[in-house]
C-alpha cells in the first residue's frame, strides 16, 4: 500500500464509519416518519404528489448528482484538466434537454412510469413490457456503477483493503437502500435526496470557499497553481490533454457527449421524480430549483477538480486507491484533515445511497406498475395493495441482484458503467419518448423496433468495444475481441434506435393518430391528467 493510502487509513476510518452511520440513523428516522402516509400506489410511486417544486427541485438534484459527478468529475479534471471539465458541461447542457424537451410533457400525460407514457397511445402490454424491460436495463448498470463505487470508495476512506471487507461493505450499502425503498416508497426516499442534496452542496461550497481562499480567491492564481503542480504543465488548461491524441479519441468524445447530453433525457429515476408534485407549475417550478443547484455544483467541481491538482498533485491521485476517484477526499485531507474527509466520506456515502435507493424504487415500480399490474394482470388489480406488495418485493430482488453486481463489477470502471447507462438510455428510451410526443404516425411496431433495437444495438456495440477488452483499462484484460472503435456507442446507436423507431413505424399498418390528438392537448395543458392520477 502506498504512503499516500496509508496516510489516508490512519486518518481515522472509525470516525469516517461514526459521521456515516449517524446520516444513515437520521435519514432512517425520517424515512420511518415520512412511512406512516404510505398507504397507495400513488403514495408509494409518487409520494402522493405532496411535494412542493422546491422540495422536488432539491431532490431532484439530489437524485442527478450521483457518485460518478461528486468523485468521477472533479478527479477528472484533477488528472486532466479542461478535458474533464467538459464532462460537467454534458451532464448541465443534458439536464436542459430534459426540461425543455420531455420534463413537463411527460408529467403532464403519465401517471407513474415511462411506461404509463407510451402505453397511453399504443397496445399496452407489449409496450408496457418493452418500457420495462428497458427502464430494467437503465437502472442495473447506473445500479452497477454506484455499487461499484462503493467499494472503490471503502479501500481509502475506511482502510478497507481486503475483498471481504469490500464485500461487506457494497451488502451494508444494499441492504440501507433496500430499508429506505421497503419502508419510505417514494415519500422516504425524496426525503433522503433532499438531505443528500442539501449536505452535498454544503460540503462542496465549503470546500470551494477554502481552496480559493488559499490563492486570494483569485481563480487564475489556482489555474497558474494547478498547471505547476502538474506533470502535464499548461497542458492541464486546455482542449485536448484526455481526448486529443487521434481522430478516433475525438470521435469517442463526441460520442460520449452525445450520449451524456441525451441520455439524461431517457433516464427513468429522473423522469419519475417529475410524478412527486401536484401540478404542472410546480413541476416548472422544480425545475427552476434542480438548474439552479446542479449549475451550482458543477462550477464548485471546477474548483475542487483543480484544487486537488494544485493542492494534492495530479500524479499522486493517479496513484493513489480509487484513482482519479480520490482527488475530492484527497482534497479534503488536503485542507481540513480528518474531520473534513470523514464529512466528505459520508457526503460521498449518502449520495450513493441516495441514487441507488432512487434506481431501485424506480425499476421496482416499472415492474409492479407496467408488468405485474398491466400485462400479466391486464389492469385488473387492487392498486392499493397488491401491487405495492410486489413493488417492495421486486425492490428486494433488485436490491440483492444489485449487491451480487457489484462485488463482483467493483475493480471495474466505474465510469464505463456509467456512460453505459446512458448510452442505454439514450438510444432505447430517449428515441421512443420523442416520438411518442411529437409523431403522429408512431405506432406500436415502431416502438417496440426503437426499444428493443436500441437496447440489442448499445449492448452489442459495447460488448465488443476497446471498453471491454483489447485497451489498458478494458474491463477484461488479457484478451481482445474489439472490433468497434469506440468505447461509447451513443453516436452509432442513438441515430439507428430513431431510423428503427422510423422503419417499425411506416413498415406496420397500424394507425393512431386519434389517440395522438387526444395524448397532445394532454401533454401540453395537463388536461385529465389531476383526474388519471388520482385513483
Amino acid at each position: 500500500m502506498s504512503t499516500l493510502a496509508q496516510s489516508i487509513e490512519g486518518s481515522n476510518p472509525t470516525l469516517n464509519i461514526s459521521i456515516f452511520a449517524l446520516f444513515v440513523i437520521v435519514t432512517l428516522v425520517i424515512v420511518f416518519r415520512a412511512s406512516r402516509n404510505t398507504r397507495t400506489a400513488s403514495d408509494y410511486y409518487a409520494a402522493g404528489r405532496a411535494f412542493s417544486g422546491p422540495q422536488n427541485g432539491t431532490a431532484i438534484a439530489g437524485d442527478y448528482l450521483s457518485a460518478a459527478s461528486f468523485l468521477g468529475i472533479a478527479g477528472a479534471i484533477a488528472v486532466y484538466g479542461y478535458d474533464g471539465f467538459l464532462y460537467s458541461i454534458g451532464f448541465l447542457v443534458a439536464w436542459l434537454v430534459a426540461l425543455l424537451l420531455v420534463a413537463e410533457l411527460l408529467r403532464n400525460t403519465g401517471k407513474f412510469t415511462m411506461g404509463d407514457v407510451l402505453a397511453f397511445r399504443m397496445r399496452q402490454r407489449p409496450v408496457r413490457a418493452a418500457a420495462a424491460s428497458s427502464t430494467m436495463a437503465v437502472s442495473f448498470f447506473y445500479l452497477l456503477a454506484q455499487m461499484a463505487g462503493a467499494g472503490a470508495l471503502v479501500s481509502l476512506l475506511l482502510g478497507v483493503d481486503s475483498d471481504f471487507g469490500q464485500a461487506v461493505v457494497i451488502a451494508v450499502v444494499g441492504v440501507v437502500m433496500i430499508t429506505y425503498v421497503l419502508v419510505g416508497g417514494m415519500k422516504g426516499t425524496t426525503w433522503v435526496q433532499i438531505i443528500k442534496a442539501a449536505l452535498l452542496i454544503a460540503g462542496t461550497f465549503v470546500m470551494t470557499v477554502w481552496v480559493l481562499g488559499r490563492y486570494g480567491l483569485n481563480l487564475s492564481g489556482l489555474l497558474g497553481a494547478a498547471a505547476d503542480a502538474s506533470s502535464d504543465g499548461d497542458a492541464l488548461l486546455n482542449p485536448g490533454n484526455r481526448y486529443g491524441e487521434s481522430g478516433t479519441t475525438q470521435l469517442d468524445f463526441l460520442s460520449l457527449g452525445i450520449a451524456l447530453v441525451l441520455g439524461t433525457a431517457g433516464l427513468p429515476h429522473v423522469l419519475m421524480r417529475f410524478y412527486t408534485v401536484p401540478t404542472a407549475k410546480e413541476a416548472r417550478r422544480s425545475v427552476v430549483w434542480a438548474i439552479v443547484l446542479i449549475g451550482l455544483f458543477y462550477l464548485f467541481t471546477l474548483v475542487l477538480g483543480y484544487g486537488a491538482a494544485a493542492l494534492v498533485g495530479s500524479d499522486a491521485i493517479s496513484n493513489a486507491p480509487g484513482g482519479s476517484n480520490a482527488a475530492a477526499p484527497l482534497l479534503a485531507e488536503a485542507l481540513g484533515g480528518p474531520l473534513l474527509l470523514g464529512f466528505i466520506a459520508a457526503v460521498a456515502f449518502a449520495t450513493i445511497l441516495a441514487v441507488v435507493a432512487g434506481l431501485t424504487i424506480t425499476a421496482s415500480a416499472s415492474f409492479a406498475h407496467d408488468v405485474y399490474a398491466n400485462v400479466i394482470k391486464k389492469g385488473q388489480v387492487d392498486s392499493k395493495n397488491a401491487e405495492v406488495r410486489v413493488a417492495r418485493i421486486t425492490a428486494c430482488v433488485i436490491g440483492a441482484v444489485a449487491i451480487v453486481g457489484g462485488i463482483l463489477a467493483k475493480d471495474q470502471n466505474v465510469a464505463f458503467l456509467v456512460a453505459l447507462a446512458f448510452a442505454v438510455a439514450a438510444s432505447a428510451n430517449l428515441p421512443t419518448i420523442l416520438y411518442s410526443l411529437f409523431w403522429k404516425r408512431f405506432n406500436t411496431s415502431g416502438a417496440l423496433w426503437s426499444i428493443y433495437g436500441g437496447l440489442a444495438v448499445t449492448i452489442v456495440l459495447i460488448v465488443f468495444s476497446p471498453a471491454v477488452s483489447g485497451s489498458e483499462s478494458a474491463m477484461i484484460s488479457g484478451v481482445d475481441f474489439h472490433w468497434f472503435p469506440l468505447s461509447n456507442p451513443g453516436l452509432v446507436s442513438i441515430p439507428a434506435s430513431f431510423l428503427l423507431g422510423w422503419l417499425g413505424t411506416m413498415l406496420s399498418k397500424e394507425h393512431l393518430e386519434d389517440k395522438y390528438m387526444e395524448m397532445e392537448v394532454r401533454s401540453l395543458t395537463g388536461a385529465g391528467a389531476e383526474k388519471a392520477t388520482s385513483h
